[in-house]
């Protein structure tokens, strides 16, 4: 069973910074396709932030992100980064990481909360 276990999350000023980090565990069954990052503000639906493709590190953002966020991933340790610089308050939410195998259902992680306040 796929676990991904997310953790960098926190209470950060507007213009500050902060980096997720997500790492994959226990795929038996297809290959890692893609991995990246969704967030969920209080009150509204999930909505995706970034997305890099595992082989070839293409990397996707959402046009709210662009400039600021970087997604990144290191293959030996099966895991993925989200660099978030110059946070504004419409930031906030948790941050889920999410798996796209080559065969089966998407997996997630349960998220981590990040909060951009003075």
């Amino acid at each position: 069973q796929v676990q991904l276990v997310e953790s960098g999350g926190g209470l950060v000023q507007p213009g500050g910074s902060l980096k997720l980090s997500c790492v994959s565990s226990g795929r038996i069954f297809g290959n890692r396709m893609e991995m990246g990052w969704y967030r969920q503000a209080p009150g509204k639906e999930r909505e995706f932030v970034a997305e890099i493709v595992w082989n070839s590190g293409n990397a996707y953002y959402d046009d709210s992100v662009k400039g600021r966020f970087t997604i990144s991933r290191d293959s030996a340790k099966n895991t993925v980064f989200l660099q978030m610089n110059n946070l504004k308050p419409e930031d906030t939410g948790v941050y889920y990481c999410y798996e796209k195998p080559s065969m089966g259902p998407r997996d997630w992680g349960r998220g981590t909360q990040v909060t951009v306040s003075s």
